[in-house]
């Protein structure tokens, strides 16, 4: 009689786009492979780098670094302008590649994607078959210098982290005898997800300096250090467990833009925050939603924050939103010489479904802008159809309050740590 086969341990397979957006870089321009190379917001050496190529952190350039910075480090330093509508057009196609392959399971950021293993997938052997066939369906569809380190493990948690043992390019198989001693030697406690600097800080205060100190924990001990749950969550991770995900509810939809110098002076700011604000309105339709609370925000040069919010019925046209957006500009944004605005930001609260939404019985006023409620259907139904225009005609057509060229040098969607930009965005 055959003997049954021991069930693998492994369950998770991750994959992690190296320098990602300076590697598309690379692949799109010849003349950049092979040269350190920083990718930034805006052409300015006060911005900084928000991603470099490994050229550039052989010099000790890397994310985060203010550009004036990495010119000291790396003189030859080349810094290109992001083009997030070219990182997200390769994340779909580097998505699509990987469900070639095995069937993503979960998109973790525009650069990390997991997938977990089935029963007949889970040896050693047959995980680093798929991970050497998605190596190669990169290279053959995406581009030689679009590459990836690939971890395998028993959780995603350790997969993730398994992804940083070996890059560029790397692959790692943890199996779980072999985590512990790993991640001792090879491993700092900052090199773990959800230890960030503020969370390195609190564990020095704590006496914990290494990752043999984080081993030496038990559970409660870590939930007492860490503040939270994610403390006891990491102990189960650490040693192989599966926890379910905690499931998240979208509480909000915004954007936040920093200024290029030509935009701070705030006549010329207010176009950067009427067009976020149109921005996120029309992402709020195509999400059907609407939206019950407008935040804004800004960031002076001189180091002044202004924000302000306010209620309103719900709604999801340009108009409604940009009417506050005016009433907090004119009532809290100093203007005049020397007035200088680094960074807006919008956001929309309070959302409520589409399908939840109750009509209104009769006439009423609506109390954000005055306006009867019959006007703010024939708002909704203009801002339907700008998006229709944008849609066809190209981002920007159709505008309020300002002509499309005045949007085009700043209108672009952003990747943002959080949140990965649908296709039709980079149409709104």
């Amino acid at each position: 009689m055959d003997m049954p086969m021991e069930q693998s341990p492994l369950k998770w397979l991750y994959v992690d786009f190296n320098s990602y957006f300076a590697s598309v870089e690379q692949q799109l321009q010849p003349h950049l492979r092979g040269k350190p190379v920083a990718v930034v917001p805006v052409e300015t050496d006060s911005t900084c780098a928000i991603a470099a190529s490994y050229e550039a952190k052989a010099f000790g350039v890397k994310t985060g670094t203010a550009i004036w910075e990495a010119r000291k480090l790396c003189p030859g330093l080349i810094c290109v302008l992001a083009r997030h509508d070219a990182y997200v057009d390769f994340h779909h196609r580097a998505i699509d590649e990987v469900n070639r392959h095995i069937p993503v399971s979960e998109v973790c950021s525009i650069d990390e994607v997991a997938a977990r293993l089935l029963t007949n997938e889970s040896s050693p052997e047959a995980a680093r078959r798929i991970a050497m066939s998605i190596k190669r369906g990169l290279v053959a569809n995406l581009g030689e210098f679009v590459k990836c380190s690939i971890g395998i493990a028993s959780n995603k948690f350790l997969a993730k982290v398994a992804t940083d043992l070996q890059k560029p390019d790397g692959l790692t198989i943890l199996m779980p005898d072999e985590v512990k001693p790993r991640f001792i030697a090879d491993l700092k406690p900052s090199d773990l997800p959800g230890i960030g600097r503020n969370m390195e800080r609190r564990l020095r205060q704590h006496g914990i300096i290494t990752m043999e100190d984080i081993w030496a924990l038990d559970r409660r001990r870590m939930r007492s250090v860490w503040g939270s749950i994610w403390g006891e969550r990491m102990w189960y991770y650490l040693r192989g467990f599966e926890i379910p995900d905690v499931e998240t509810k979208r509480s909000s939809i915004g954007h936040s833009h920093m200024l290029a110098p030509i935009l701070r002076p705030p006549d010329q700011a207010i176009n950067v925050a009427r067009r976020l604000t149109m921005k996120a309105c029309s992402r709020l339709r195509r999400m059907e939603y609407h939206a019950t609370i407008f935040g804004f925000s800004a960031r002076l040069a001189d180091g002044r924050r202004i924000r302000a919010e306010a209620r309103c019925r719900p709604a999801q046209d340009n108009m409604t939103f940009l009417d506050m957006l005016i009433c907090f500009w004119e009532g809290q944004v100093p203007q005049g010489r020397g007035i200088l605005i680094t960074k807006l930001s919008v956001v929309l609260h309070g959302l409520v479904a589409n399908s939840n939404i109750q009509p209104d019985l009769f006439d009423a006023v609506s109390p954000q802008s005055q306006r009867p409620i019959r006007d703010v259907e024939k708002m909704k139904r203009l801002s339907f159809a700008m998006d229709r225009i944008n849609r066809r005609f190209g981002r920007d057509s159709a505008l309020i309050g300002m002509l499309p060229q005045q949007g085009r040098s700043f209108s672009g969607t952003k990747i943002a740590f959080t949140r990965i930009p649908d296709r039709e965005e980079f149409l709104e």
